[in-house]
């Protein structure tokens, strides 16, 4: 969470019909539970865009516009003939391999996604960012309840916490040249906020 936007797999919508059939099912059945047709978030027209992106950086709506994307995309391979001999996600990726994997049913996949990003959302809010720094560099920065909430690379570390905390971190690195990027989301995920 936090690379979602507006518009993301338009030209899939557009042009693939198995990336379209799957898109147009998931929001069907999402939209009783969402109070909302989930494809005017993901392709709104011009006018409605910059709502549309400050809608999606909810999580009640982020994590199943995630989800309905990522699974239609790997559908979308799979009617191409590419299947994956072996899955890994994070977070809502988890969901995504272990729906391709039979683990749950499509429709119930999208029902567990948008309950659990109801619940997230009723959290209180936080933050996260990617700092350009090993886990262990980043350790020593940590305070203030901000936790490490993953590890994506060797160099690249995504810390979770509350946001004035997740503030004065920002401006420390930032004066100590350290590359970072706030992600786009509502809440500290993969944080004890969670817990």
């Amino acid at each position: 969470q936090g690379a979602q936007h507006p518009g993301m797999g338009r030209e899939l919508y557009q042009q693939e019909a198995v990336y379209r059939s799957v898109i147009d099912q998931g929001c069907e059945i999402l939209k009783p539970l969402l109070n909302l047709d989930l494809r005017e978030v993901l392709y709104p027209n011009a006018d409605a865009a910059e709502a549309a992106a400050i809608k999606l950086k909810e999580t009640v709506l982020a994590q199943p516009a995630i989800f309905l994307v990522s699974y239609a995309l790997a559908r979308l391979w799979e009617s191409w003939g590419i299947r994956p001999s072996l899955m890994l996600g994070h977070s809502v990726g988890e969901f995504v391999a272990a729906t391709l994997a039979g683990v749950f049913e499509f429709s119930d996949a999208l029902k567990l996604l948008a309950a659990r990003a109801r619940l997230m959302q009723s959290m209180p809010a936080g933050s996260m960012m990617a700092i350009r720094l090993a886990e262990a560099d980043v350790q020593a920065h940590l305070a203030d309840g901000i936790s490490v909430a993953a590890i994506n690379a060797p160099g690249l570390t995504i810390v979770s916490g509350p946001t004035p905390a997740m503030n004065d971190l920002e401006v420390r690195l930032k004066e100590q040249g350290t590359g970072l990027l706030r992600l786009h989301t509502s809440h500290a995920f993969h944080s004890a906020m969670m817990d």
